[in-house]
């Protein structure tokens, strides 16, 4: 605490806030949902101790369920041997004796997935287990005709011929900008603007309706920065171009995130990519370990992974050869840039810490030093966001790198990208007037709930 902004932090308190309407909705959901899921796999199990656990860990669930909905007090993590309980517990003790609906957002949502991982590692037979993975597969399977359209387009790309001269960088920039937007939006991407790989087409789709939609709907948009630093190294023929994604959901976003990596890596705008997952499961469809291993042993198999599994009122996709082609296409290719150590995970226990990235540097020196090594480090989706800005109510038109703390300053050596769909109340940068016309005369920040509305945000600290 003593490392973050003074400006107050959002809390469930507030009930203008998304803090609350996350608390009093979301979370009762999310835990029926990990309580059902636990109890389907207990009712398989053939081990009595398993079975045993099973039914223990259901309990624990339906109480801290209980226990958020009738506004208790937050009670400190039972100790499960791991380093992280005493940075969980010291907090909690600096906050009171705070309750469910009068707590930071930020603390208590980091805080009751830890509870969670705390219940399963203290068990013999689901320490590694995952309550989320069933629902994460499900989500990517649905996900088929976005996947095999995207498989194709990027095929097309990464083994276009290059020839050369000042219209094919015009065209690198303008599919740059495509690939990069296509990971902002994840599954919400108009996948056809990538639909021609010709010059004069791709120009075409710059001027589209669809095209022009979405830009409408990013609210800053710094990506031409960010092109011109990556292309400046490759220019320059520096040797090493790290880049680090710091990742978000799993699924179609984590396929959507290796589309942009293997892109990168093809075109020599990086000569490395490093993804940093979670080591627990967090905010149900946060990326593990295992997610990234699944979603490559998918694409092995592409026909088997996606007809398999399904809801029984669905039909069973068909694949034509073409696409199962360009899946194994992506799993060859990507296989391949992890073999050459191109692409790698980078497992670091901060990430699932309770508190901001202000912290980064005092509390996890080492892992800053090596993100000073890439040249940007991109930070996916809201909960990064939102831990980057310290989910702070900063008047709106904050600058990007004021709200980011240590990492804002001039000399921080860390180059930050938020790519960010908004679902939640933080955000900063606006222009003057922004915030207010979007609220539209409501209170509450409603706006930034849906994920209708992004911001694209860089800040160079090697400047």
């Amino acid at each position: 605490m003593e490392f973050d902004t003074k400006t107050p932090p959002y809390k469930t308190s507030d009930k203008t806030s998304f803090a609350y309407v996350s608390a009093r909705d979301r979370w009762p959901v999310i835990l029926t949902q990990a309580i059902d899921d636990i109890f389907r796999t207990t009712r398989d199990a053939t081990d009595p101790q398993k079975i045993a656990e099973g039914k223990g860990l259901v309990e624990k669930l339906a109480k801290l369920k209980y226990e958020i909905q009738h506004d208790r007090v937050l009670t400190p993590l039972e100790d499960d041997g791991a380093s992280d309980v005493a940075a969980y517990n010291n907090e909690l003790q600096q906050l009171g004796v705070p309750r469910w609906f009068d707590v930071p957002w930020l603390y208590s949502e980091c805080y009751l997935y830890r509870r969670l991982h705390s219940f399963l590692t203290q068990t013999t037979h689901w320490k590694n287990y995952d309550p989320f993975h069933a629902q994460k597969n499900g989500t990517f399977r649905a996900s088929l005709a976005a996947v095999v359209e995207l498989a194709s387009k990027y095929r097309q790309i990464v083994t276009a011929a290059h020839t050369g001269g000042e219209e094919e960088k015009e065209k690198e920039e303008l599919i740059f900008t495509e690939m990069m937007e296509i990971c902002l939006w994840g599954n919400a991407t108009d996948l056809s603007l990538l639909t021609s790989l010709t010059y004069e087409d791709i120009q075409k789709l710059q001027g589209s309706e669809a095209r022009k939609a979405s830009e409408a709907n990013i609210l800053i948009n710094d990506l031409a920065q960010v092109f011109t630093v990556l292309r400046a190294a490759k220019d320059a023929g520096k040797e090493s171009r790290r880049l680090d994604i710091v990742l978000d959901n799993a699924g179609f976003e984590l396929f959507v995130d290796l589309v942009l990596a293997g892109y990168l890596l093809s075109e020599g705008l990086s000569t490395e990519v490093v993804l940093h997952p979670k080591l627990m499961p967090w905010f149900v469809s946060d990326v593990l370990p295992q997610d990234f291993s699944d979603l490559l042993a998918a694409l092995q198999d592409p026909v088997k992974y996606f007809t398999t599994n399904i809801p029984e009122d669905a039909k069973a996709p068909e694949l034509t050869e073409e696409q199962i082609a360009d899946l194994k296409f992506l799993h060859q290719n990507w296989t391949g840039f992890v073999e050459a150590g191109k692409i790698r995970l980078r497992e670091d226990r901060f990430w699932t810490l309770q508190g901001s990235y202000w912290r980064l540097p005092a509390l996890a020196p080492e892992l800053y030093e090596e993100l000073k090594t890439s040249e940007i480090v991109v930070f996916k989706g809201d909960l990064n966001y939102r831990k980057l800005t310290g989910d702070a109510e900063w008047d709106p038109t904050t600058p990007f790198e004021e709200a980011i703390g240590p990492l804002g300053k001039k000399d921080s050596g860390v180059r930050t990208l938020a790519l960010r769909t908004c679902k939640a109340d933080v955000v900063v940068g606006l222009p003057q007037g922004k915030d207010e016309e979007l609220k539209a005369g409501d209170v509450a920040r409603k706006w930034g709930w849906s994920g209708k509305w992004a911001v694209v945000q860089f800040w160079d600290g090697k400047a």
